[in-house]
């Protein structure tokens, strides 16, 4: 592991999911499962969510796209999170979701919405 890339992936994971969500992924890492939150926070959070090609908004955008074709509603859920954090508003992340009921099916976007919805309350928004 290059700590220098952990420490600078693990200040964007916070700064996009929340510093709790995170800080308690790492401190309820276990030997077992330790390296995947070291490999996530060094090449997701710090190589890719650091580059300076795209903001972070249009990265939420797409995550938000990938993960409900992919039919993931805990990572959706987090990352609607990480959307509103990043400046996507309710109605960007409906758009997005429509978007991906024509792409990847209605099935999968339905589900987004509900998992969407249950965070917008969670949060008060």
């Amino acid at each position: 592991m290059n700590k220098e890339a952990f420490e600078k992936g693990l200040k964007t994971r916070r700064e996009v999911l929340g510093a709790e969500y995170v800080d308690n992924s790492i401190k309820n890492a276990d030997a077992f499962n330790m390296p995947m939150q070291e490999l996530v926070t060094e090449y997701c959070w710090n190589e890719i969510w650091n580059r300076p090609g795209l903001d972070r908004r249009t990265r939420s955008i797409i995550n938000l796209s990938m993960i409900t074709a992919l039919n993931r509603p805990h990572e959706l859920k987090l990352h609607v999170r990480g959307a509103i954090n990043n400046g996507l508003s309710k109605e960007d992340i409906q758009e997005v979701f429509l978007q991906a009921a024509i792409y990847c099916g209605v099935p999968a976007a339905i589900d987004s919405f509900r998992c969407a919805k249950e965070v917008f309350v969670e949060m008060g928004i």
